[in-house]
């Protein structure tokens, strides 16, 4: 095999909360994330060229500091690999959205590269290669509907929630994941702030959004929205929108809805479509 073309499926999460800052300084987080169906598409090919070429759209860099670069790159090192790849994304993940679209790419190639070369690893230890490039890559290499704990590389199936429509907006600004856990306070956090997660398991089993949206927190918003009131309007018009549930995804700055049915979620894209310095996507959980 020389060719293969792998979706890159974008997360939202339906809940973060941070547990504690751990003495490594990365925070230990418990949150459930979410598959959802706006993806980018990696195509991996082998070539006579040495070395790892790579192309891609989008605002980001096509050289060593993308994570699909380090993750061919940490792929080529581990198992001796010889000869060329050329990796290939289309991106529509906006970058800096809070939605993995980075890590995705990574998770992607990851599942590509075992398949191209016959490598034969299992899920397991291409989560563990992933860990070494970000913590959101494992959940990326597995997806679905998951329960993840430690900085988010523990990961627990739960009942599957797919099938349920989601518009999602980035508002026209980014947001630095580093600076937003830079700038949290633990001491500042309520119980009110947090997720239930227990009781938003419960509902997600159900598929009981409404019952859902009183259960979704995230405790990120605390800094995001502090500093770009952009996101609570955005929360806000999503709402508006129709929206049985809305939430920030990750660091931000996106902003998701849950709606009952397709023509629902069709009208809130209509509308929120209208705000031309925002991106907008309609999609469903997978």
């Amino acid at each position: 095999m020389s060719y293969v073309e792998i979706p890159a499926y974008a997360k939202i999460n339906l809940s973060l909360d941070v547990v504690r800052r751990r003495e490594d300084g990365y925070h230990e987080l418990k949150m459930i994330m979410q598959t959802v169906s706006l993806h980018d598409t990696v195509c991996l090919e082998t070539t006579g060229d040495a070395g790892i070429h790579l192309e891609c759209g989008g605002a980001v860099p096509c050289d060593s500091t993308n994570t699909a670069w380090r993750a061919a790159e940490l792929m080529f090192r581990r198992y001796g690999m010889t000869g060329g790849l050329r990796i290939r994304i289309t991106k529509r993940i906006p970058a800096a959205a809070g939605l993995a679209g980075g890590s995705a790419d990574a998770a992607a190639v990851l599942r590509g590269i075992n398949e191209l070369y016959d490598l034969n690893l299992d899920a397991g230890e291409l989560k563990r290669l992933g860990l070494h490039i970000g913590a959101d890559v494992p959940y990326c290499v597995e997806g679905g509907t998951r329960l993840a704990e430690g900085i988010g590389e523990i990961l627990t199936p739960l009942p599957d929630f797919s099938g349920i429509d989601v518009v999602v907006v980035k508002p026209g600004i980014s947001v630095s994941t580093p600076w937003v856990y830079s700038q949290f306070d633990l001491s500042q956090v309520t119980e009110n702030d947090r997720p239930d997660t227990v009781k938003l398991i419960g509902a997600l089993a159900s598929r009981d959004i409404k019952a859902a949206s009183q259960y979704m927190k995230n405790v990120l918003e605390l800094v995001t929205i502090r500093k770009y009131e952009i996101v609570r309007y955005a929360k806000k018009r999503m709402a508006e929108a129709g929206a049985e549930a809305c939430l920030m995804s990750g660091s931000g700055p996106s902003v998701f809805g849950l709606f009952a049915d397709r023509l629902e979620a069709q009208k809130a894209y209509a509308m929120l479509s209208e705000y031309r310095e925002w991106e907008c996507f309609i999609a469903k959980t997978v």
